[in-house]
């Protein structure tokens, strides 16, 4: 008779560019959220959770490649042959919401929505398929006004998460004026201004001499290569560079700066108003410069948006893998996105919006040392005879009433110090003992795990004696004995 070959196991690791969190990172982030959509929800917008899965169709346009529409998001087909995918972001299902339940919601809507995306590309360090977002839109809403609106809310949300003035800076740009630019160029060949904006997106990479040997023949580039340029005459390529060197030490000579950049294009000069009018209502709001600023070289999404723009950044230093200095960077992004409605109602819908980038944040709290360590345990109530549960399973009820995290000790209780080493384990500050001796006298053990572990390292014999890291209390004396004790332990991990 044939042996049945067995079937491997399944091997237990993550599938590739995935995670998992535990404990702490699941806490700092739940807490993270929390705190932004208090901002959110006292600017009074809406939460809203949309399903994970969207049509193919419904995501549209704006990803890596509508014609593989398995590229670049986690797609099936269902049983009737649709293409179904997971979100690859929060914009496009709020955009196929609004078509759908318009008739039903305020005008302007207001939304906000946090949670996972996935995206199906190349994971690299620290970077992910599936990452957490936190998006707050309006959409209905025309006035620029709505855009000072989400540049004030996002500035409020990095100071609730302990990213100081000074730390940060919100930057504010205009695609209108980007097209105004390119209007002053003479260049109105589709490709040709893909060129032209891609060459505009490497300025922080190669300067302004390195822009212009894009916009012109070409140049060399680190390694050696060279790369064609786009073939404009110096003349020509003159609108870029001076938009992008149009940064005044205030928001007044950037303006105007601007308003030499354009030229006699009537959308850049729209473009440049509108950012006047920006700065002026933020302004209005005590936002000034120092929070939040025009800056002309945010170029982000210029397939995308088609008004304002805006940045956070994070202006202080950390050290790379490599020990060197850098700036934090970016951790948040959005801007005015007019088309994205229309695809499914045929009518231009105003919106804009922002994304936080939830784990890029954590990070910059890490780096800040405003997050980090390890969080406390719960209170450990051991059991000393499997009779008397009921006794333990009391006692832990009674501080979990007072508000204290606590657990009773559910492994096999035969070794006492098996259940110590598991309250070391998870962290716990404190232990509570009550053996048949402590049920007869009417008191219990509390055991100061957090102390005795700082004698047992290097405390002398007196200092044992001085400093007791055990107490026998009342039993009655439970709760108010471990609160005492954590009260020692607060805000420490």
């Amino acid at each position: 008779m044939a042996k049945v070959k067995k079937s491997p196991r399944p091997k237990a690791q993550t599938p590739k560019g995935f995670r998992d969190y535990f404990g702490t990172e699941v806490t700092e982030r739940t807490e993270m959220l929390r705190a932004i959509a208090g901002v959110y929800h006292r600017y009074g917008f809406e939460a809203l959770e949309s399903s994970g899965v969207e049509t193919v169709e419904a995501l549209g346009k704006f990803l890596p490649d509508v014609d593989r529409p398995n590229e670049g998001v986690f797609a099936w087909q269902d049983d009737d042959d649709n293409w179904m995918a997971l979100r690859y972001d929060l914009t496009a299902p709020l955009a196929r919401v609004y078509a759908q339940h318009r008739n039903d919601l305020p005008l302007p809507y207001r939304r906000f929505a946090m949670g996972p995306v996935w995206r199906n590309e190349k994971p690299g360090p620290g970077r992910y398929r599936q990452f957490y977002q936190c998006d707050a839109d309006t959409v209905g809403a025309a006035s620029v006004a709505a855009d000072a609106e989400i540049c004030a809310m996002l500035s409020d949300c990095l100071e609730v998460l302990g990213i100081p003035r000074g730390d940060y800076v919100v930057r504010v740009n205009n695609r209108k004026v980007l097209n105004g630019v390119l209007e002053a160029m003479g260049v109105s060949d589709e490709a040709q201004s893909a060129d032209v904006l891609r060459t505009i997106d490497k300025f922080d990479k190669v300067g302004e001499a390195g822009v212009r040997e894009l916009l012109g023949k070409g140049r060399l580039d680190a390694s050696g290569a060279y790369i064609d340029g786009v073939g404009l005459a110096d003349a020509q390529a003159e609108p870029v560079v001076a938009f992008l060197t149009s940064k005044g030490t205030t928001n007044e000579e950037t303006l105007a700066n601007l308003r030499a950049a354009v030229g006699d294009s009537a959308v850049g000069a729209e473009g440049v108003a509108e950012l006047e009018e920006i700065a002026s209502l933020l302004a209005a709001q005590g936002y000034g410069p120092d929070r939040i600023v025009v800056d002309p070289s945010v170029v982000r999404g210029l397939g995308y948006y088609t008004g304002p723009v805006f940045e956070a950044e994070l202006t202080f230093e950390i050290l790379d893998e490599k020990g060197r200095k850098r700036q934090f960077g970016s951790v948040a992004g959005g801007g005015r996105y007019d088309d994205l409605v229309k695809r499914f109602t045929g009518q231009v819908v105003p919106a804009t919006g922002v994304s936080i980038g939830v784990d890029r944040l954590l990070a910059a709290l890490r780096e800040k040392g405003r997050i980090g360590g390890t969080e406390q345990g719960p209170v450990i109530v051991t059991v000393m005879d499997k009779a008397r549960m009921a006794d333990y399973q009391a006692m832990v009820a009674e501080l979990r009433q007072a508000g204290i995290r606590a657990e009773v000790y559910l492994g096999n209780p035969k070794n006492f110090g098996n259940q110590l080493k598991y309250a070391d384990k998870r962290l716990s500050p404190v232990a509570v003992i009550e053996g048949g001796d402590e049920k007869d006298r009417g008191v219990i053990q509390i055991k100061d795990l957090i102390l005795g572990a700082k004698l047992a390292e290097n405390a002398t014999l007196d200092e044992w004696k001085d400093r007791p890291s055990q107490y026998e209390v009342p039993r009655d004396a439970l709760v108010a004995k471990v609160r005492e004790i954590l009260s020692l332990y607060e805000g420490e991990t």
